[in-house]
């Protein structure tokens, strides 16, 4: 069998692509992931904490690193290094207000102190090395059906924690102030909030890599917020939109020479300015087509 191609014929290199178990496998992880980055991810731009998902993001890697040079399973690491980020990044949270500067201050702290860790395990175990470049990007191909389970149980436990929290959550990402007039516990949803995006990261991160989970976290959630500011329909474009950079990015790259992680970030990018064009677009056609005050005057 040669290099596959592409051809005019897409249904005939779908069913090409389909007729082999490990891209199967790998659309399948594909669409749970897109499905929970994009509810996770809209929350999480709601609230301005991209800094705080990218920090958690990051710290999947020292944590399948110092697993692997502690003899633990990959998947342990990964779990208790973003639960442990998420928690040390929800204690500075607890004073309810975001925007303080302490916050990133205490963010940034904890980036560069797992960054540092993660190296630091890597050159100890130097077995590691070799696995660096599916530690930060992941490994698609070469998902099992095994892990597709565990990734659809962790992402139902996620989902379903997210419509028991939703409502209140989405009032106190608002406004704090009256969430907490209505005696909404605002610091303790900030922690688990956080919970629940560490959780959901560490079950990502093994698929997609602990950069490209970052990229489906914040590029269909931004592009869906642009474009609409209703919950109910933000988060199904921006689930929509993590289907579509998943699907397209795993097909593209199945008849490329160039890695998915590529194609993922560039699709989630050209679809970031894309929604901003549009938006920006529909404001300037309104306002041309708002009447003016001075209008039938004089």
């Amino acid at each position: 069998m040669g290099e596959p191609t592409l051809s005019w014929n897409l249904v005939s290199d779908a069913r090409e692509l389909l007729s082999y178990q490990f891209m199967v496998n790998a659309l399948e992880a594909g669409t749970i992931v897109a499905v929970m980055a994009g509810v996770v991810g809209w929350f999480m731009v709601l609230r301005r904490q991209s800094f705080a998902g990218h920090t958690v993001a990051v710290m999947a890697f020292p944590g399948a690193s110092g697993a692997a040079l502690a003899g633990l399973p990959s998947a342990l690491g990964y779990y208790l290094a973003c639960g442990l980020a998420a928690l040390a990044i929800g204690r500075s949270t607890r004073g309810g207000d975001r925007a303080f500067s302490g916050e990133s201050a205490a963010i940034g702290v904890v980036q560069v102190a797992g960054l540092a860790a993660g190296f630091l395990f890597l050159s100890l175990y130097s077995g590691v090395l070799e696995q660096l470049e599916s530690l930060l990007f992941g490994t698609f191909v070469g998902i099992d059906t095994s892990q597709v389970l565990t990734l659809a149980i962790v992402a139902t436990i996620v989902l379903a924690a997210l419509a028991i929290v939703g409502r209140p959550l989405l009032l106190a990402s608002l406004d704090p102030e009256i969430a907490r007039a209505r005696g909404i516990p605002v610091g303790l949803l900030d922690v688990v909030f956080l919970l629940i995006l560490g959780l959901a990261v560490a079950a990502t991160s093994q698929i997609t890599g602990a950069l490209l989970v970052f990229a489906l976290l914040v590029a269909p959630p931004a592009a869906a917020q642009a474009l609409t500011p209703r919950p109910g329909l933000g988060l199904v474009l921006s689930v929509a939109f993590g289907l579509l950079v998943i699907w397209l990015g795993l097909g593209i790259s199945y008849f490329s020479i160039y890695p998915l992680g590529f194609f993922v970030t560039s699709l989630a990018f050209a679809l970031y300015l894309l929604a901003h064009l549009i938006a920006r677009g529909a404001t300037r056609f309104a306002m041309r087509r708002r009447p003016s005050p001075l209008a039938g005057t004089g």
